[in-house]
């Protein structure tokens, strides 16, 4: 996030959303069986700086003044009656590790420790509010395992669905909030969803879980599934190494996510050093001049690895109109075009070539959570059900400077988390791959 895009948010621009004050005294530590010392709770006075450094160095003023995110966390009065909540959950978009994960979490923090007796899963993402099918009914016993498998057991779909439609559904099974596990997209139609409750006075919350495997939601420290995303990712490119290094003229060419964000080739770059090139949707490249120090990368190690972000080089294709169910510009393949160019690109200068092209980018979706995302998506799923709780709604949550915090909705889908060609991080791509700028 560089220095304008901090500047430009204001205090107004984090303000979130509640269905009114609190008025359940129903505090958190007697639904814990009264063990005080297990419980903290959020105070209204309570905030997390939007920058605690260069916010009081450009701003100037007092730090009560300056933007601050709403923390996440427990509040000590509930909006609702955790005994007679009904709650529901929805997977949207595509697959990311962790989606088990978040639904599993979501479920054991409601009956565990707000004693919820009914949640429900809708089937296949926003589809499922609007196709008449029966939702399935969540227990902890039903989630138990779920962890362990990737995917998501509520299905996904991608594409919008009306609003008014989805909101009758969550009105005829008396749901009382929503939670929304999905990326930009998703987190629109929940601000829809929001917006058309309120609009009949529906006192339903509507709080989101940013799922984006790209990394690309922006006010956000990192995603759920990003860290296990970059390090399936680095296996394949380890894999393209020893393949690569193993054969005369050998180049492995590996295709990763990041649709317009390079963060995934970044950081599976960075993982093992053994990437001779990255090129990410960020910056640009000349395509003469890439093949070039390509070839002449082979001639003086004996191979090389080429990592490309899905969205890189789009310029280099023929511009396509098509777009898919979620309204994204079709890519073209940057991939499929690089193997082309770089196989008759050494064949015109009579140097050998072995190409092995990889693409893992379904086997990364598809896998279950590492250690760190597992620990992330629970403590995520427990900052929804606080929020949702407390009556907080069209927001979603999010950990910010390693806080956990409550974001809107519209803030959170107005810009996009992008790799700063000038910041840190390319910088050090650029140093670990020492790689010319192909400009």
């Amino acid at each position: 996030m560089d220095t304008a895009d901090l500047l430009a948010i204001t205090a107004d621009d984090l303000t979130i959303d509640r269905l009114g004050e609190r008025t359940v005294d129903t505090p958190l530590r007697d639904l814990l069986g009264g063990r005080e010392e297990t419980v903290h709770y959020v105070t209204e006075t309570d905030r997390v700086l939007l920058d605690d450094t260069l916010g009081v160095a450009k701003r100037r003023g007092a730090a009560a003044d300056l933007p601050a995110f709403n923390p996440g966390g427990p509040r000590e009065k509930l909006y609702f009656e955790p005994s007679t909540v009904t709650a529901a959950i929805v997977t949207c978009g595509g697959l990311c590790p962790g989606l088990n994960n978040v639904v599993r979490a979501l479920v054991l923090q409601l009956a565990n420790a707000y004693g919820v007796d009914s949640i429900l899963g809708f089937h296949n993402g926003y589809r499922g509010l609007t196709d008449g099918s029966a939702p399935l009914t969540l227990t902890p016993q039903i989630v138990r395992d779920i962890h362990n498998r990737g995917g998501t057991i509520l299905g996904t779909s991608r594409g919008g669905q009306d609003p008014a439609v989805m909101v009758d559904t969550l009105a005829r099974h008396a749901v009382d909030m929503l939670f929304v596990i999905g990326g930009d997209g998703s987190l629109r139609g929940a601000q829809k969803l929001a917006a058309e409750a309120a609009a009949r006075a529906l006192p339903l919350a509507v709080v989101g879980i940013p799922k984006t495997i790209d990394n690309d939601i922006p006010w956000i420290d990192q995603s759920f599934g990003f860290q296990t995303a970059f390090a399936r990712a680095a296996e394949s490119i380890r894999a393209a190494h020893t393949e690569a290094g193993s054969t005369d003229g050998g180049v492995g060419l590996v295709k990763l996510m990041g649709r317009h964000s390079g963060f995934i080739a970044c950081y599976a770059t960075l993982a093992n050093h053994d990437v001779d090139f990255t090129l990410i949707p960020e910056v640009s490249f000349r395509i003469d001049g890439f093949l070039e120090c390509l070839r002449k990368r082979v001639g003086q190690q004996g191979h090389a690895v080429v990592v490309v972000a899905e969205g890189a080089g789009q310029e280099l294709l023929p511009q396509r109109f098509e777009t898919d169910a979620s309204g994204n510009t079709r890519l073209g393949d940057i991939g499929a075009l690089l193997r082309e160019l770089i196989t008759k690109h050494f064949a015109d200068n009579g140097v050998p070539l072995s190409l092995r092209y990889v693409d893992p980018g379904y086997a990364i979706r598809s896998v279950s959570a590492n250690a760190f995302d597992a620990v992330y998506c629970a403590r995520l799923a427990q900052a929804a059900v606080h929020a949702g709780m407390a009556g907080f709604t069209s927001m979603v949550v999010a950990r910010w400077h390693g806080r956990f915090i409550h974001l809107p909705i519209a803030l959170a889908t107005a810009s996009r988390n992008q790799v700063d060609p000038h910041g840190d991080l390319w910088m050090s791509v650029l140093e670990a791959t020492g790689q010319p700028k192909f400009l």
